[in-house]
C-alpha cells in the first residue's frame, strides 16, 4: 500500500527539497503551505499556519484526499527576530507561533488519523540554534529550542499508537533565502565550509535525505530523538579555527594565506 506525507511550508527551500523526494520515493504527498509550490506530485493545500481554522480545514482536505497520513513533516517556520531588549510582544508571538504553534496546530490536527490507524511518523524541523546561538534571534532559538522538547513529550505519550516522533535540527542550509544573506562572491561559503569536519556545506537535499530516512518505518526505534545536521559544526571548538597549528591539523589553510 502507498504511503501517504503531509508537508507544511512545502514551497520554502527545505519544504519543497523535501516534498521532492518523498514523492521520488513513492509516497502520495500534500503540501500546506501561502504559496502552490508547483511540484509534480504534490497537491498543495493552501493555509497560514499560525491560524488554527486554515489549519484544520487544510489539513481535513489532505487527510480526505490522500485517504490518511502516514508520515507529517513540519518544514513551515520563519527566521525572524531582534535583540530581546528591541523585541515587541507582538514580535516575539508572531516568531513563536510561525515555529512553534504552527507544529502543535498541525500535529494536532494529524494525530487522529494517526492514533485510529495505529502507526505514524512525525518528523518536526527545529534547528541547532537552540543548542548554539546566532546574535539577535531569541523568540527563534527559543521557538526551536520548545519544538525539540515537545518533540520528546509527543514521542512519551503517543508511542503506544505506534507513532514515532524525531526532530531534525539543521545548521545553515544553502536555499535562495539563506543564500541572500550572504556577502557576494565565494568568502562566504568558503568559511562555512571551512567551520565543519565535513568540508561541506549543507543544502535542502541533504535535508530531504534525513527526512526520508527519519520517517520510514526503519527509524521507529529513534523516537524521542533530535538528528543535528550541520556536518558537525556544532562540535568544532571555534578557537580552534583561529591558529594556524590548529588549521594545519584540520587540513585547512592559514589565516593570512586566504
Amino acid at each position: 500500500m502507498t504511503r501517504t506525507a503531509l508537508i507544511t511550508g512545502a514551497a520554502g527551500g527545505i519544504g519543497r527539497a523535501v516534498a521532492a523526494r518523498l514523492v521520488a520515493d513513492g509516497l502520495h504527498v500534500a503540501g500546506l503551505d501561502l504559496t502552490d509550490p508547483q511540484l509534480p506530485g504534490v497537491a498543495f493545500h493552501r493555509a497560514d499556519v499560525t491560524d488554527s481554522e486554515q489549519v484544520r480545514d487544510a489539513v481535513g482536505r489532505a487527510v480526505e484526499e490522500l485517504g490518511g497520513v502516514d508520515v507529517l513533516v513540519t518544514c513551515a517556520g520563519i527566521t525572524e527576530g531582534s535583540p530581546l531588549h528591541l523585541t515587541t510582544d507582538e514580535e516575539w508571538q508572531h516568531v513563536l507561533s510561525a515555529n512553534l504553534g504552527s507544529v502543535f496546530r498541525c500535529v494536532r490536527e494529524v494525530l487522529p488519523t494517526m492514533m485510529a490507524a495505529g502507526s505514524g511518523s512525525v518528523v518536526t524541523v527545529g534547528s541547532v540554534l537552540h543548542r548554539t546561538a546566532a546574535p539577535g534571534l531569541p523568540a527563534y532559538a527559543a521557538a526551536k529550542g520548545a519544538i525539540a522538547a515537545l518533540t520528546r513529550q509527543l514521542a512519551v505519550d503517543y508511542g503506544r499508537f505506534g507513532i514515532s516522533f524525531v526532530t531534525l535540527s539543521p545548521g545553515w542550509v544553502r536555499t535562495p533565502a539563506t543564500e541572500s544573506r550572504l556577502a557576494p562572491g565565494e568568502e562566504d561559503l568558503v568559511r562555512l565550509r571551512e567551520s565543519n569536519p565535513m568540508r561541506t556545506v549543507v543544502d535542502a537535499r541533504g535535508v530531504a535525505e534525513a527526512v526520508a530516512f527519519a520517517s520510514s518505518p526503519a527509524a521507529a526505534l529513534l523516537t524521542g530523538s533530535e538528528l543535528v545536521l550541520d556536518a558537525g559544526a556544532s562540535v568544532v571548538s571555534p578557537a580552534s579555527l583561529l591558529r594556524d597549528t590548529h588549521r594545519e591539523r584540520m587540513g585547512l589553510p592559514p589565516l593570512d594565506a586566504r
